[in-house]
């Protein structure tokens, strides 16, 4: 049986602003840095509020645990970061009340599979779009087959890399719900439509942030190679220190805006 758009839940846009459970609800405005660094990585997250005496600003319980927005100040100036969990669902939720409490400037730092042989281990990609294979942003943006990044967040990463000679590439992720359906017929598919590397959060939190009226960015670091015929792990989460240099190039990026 063939299906329309009209049958499919998914594509069924509602453009109200107001929604039955509004961040509001959870979350109040108060003193909290602009600039904010999404972190996906827990161990630096944990690290750097350790070694530079992080305040906690901003805390919620979710059935998880409970979720901490850490401020510290960085060459005179304010900056947040959290750890936005892992997957759209929850890292929208996250920023949702981040955006809440105040921050408005997000440039995020994550891992990535990679789809193109050409990205090495620990080479950066700066997200130039990204493809909406999730279900998050089609609640936040009218559904497309790809959401954009902002370009004032994109031109500020790529001048901190830039201007740190830092090697890197700008380019197309693909966002997936489904790391376990990346099948060999949907990669080469990806591929052939321009996207790097793979991912799990980047077109919702684009989304988001674009309907909150909020800056995002994102860089993205080479992590399992996906471009072969085999899937090879490259052993990407055990590299702290390609982590912690990310983070405060991040840093910098949203600073510098």
């Amino acid at each position: 049986m063939s299906l329309s758009t009209a049958d499919l839940p998914i594509v069924e846009f509602d453009d109200s602003r107001e929604a039955f459970i509004e961040p509001s609800m959870t979350t109040t405005p108060r003193d909290v840095a602009e600039c904010c660094v999404p972190c996906f990585f827990l161990d630096v997250v944990e690290k750097v509020a350790a070694e530079h005496d992080a305040r906690i600003v901003f805390e919620n319980r979710w059935e998880d645990g409970v979720h901490k927005l850490y401020e510290i100040d960085h060459d005179g100036k304010r900056v947040a970061f959290f750890q936005p969990g892992i997957g759209a669902p929850i890292a929208v939720g996250l920023l949702e009340e981040v955006i809440g409490v105040g921050c408005s400037t997000f440039v995020a730092c994550g891992g990535c599979g990679v789809l193109n042989p050409d990205v090495g281990l620990g080479h950066l990609l700066c997200v130039e779009s990204a493809v909406r294979d999730e279900g998050v942003s089609y609640h936040y943006l009218p559904p497309s087959r790809e959401v954009v990044a902002d370009r004032s967040v994109l031109a500020s990463i790529t001048s901190t890399l830039e201007q740190r000679e830092v090697p890197h590439t700008v380019g197309k992720t693909w966002t997936t719900s489904a790391p376990y359906r990346e099948t060999r017929d949907r990669i080469a598919r990806r591929r052939e439509e321009g996207c790097v590397v793979v991912e799990m959060e980047a077109a919702a939190l684009m989304a988001v942030a674009q309907f909150r009226g909020a800056r995002f960015g994102q860089i993205l670091y080479g992590g399992d190679d996906l471009s072969g015929s085999e899937w090879d792990n490259r052993d990407w989460q055990r590299k702290e220190q390609i982590r912690e240099n990310l983070f405060w190039l991040c840093v910098e990026a949203v600073l510098a805006l």
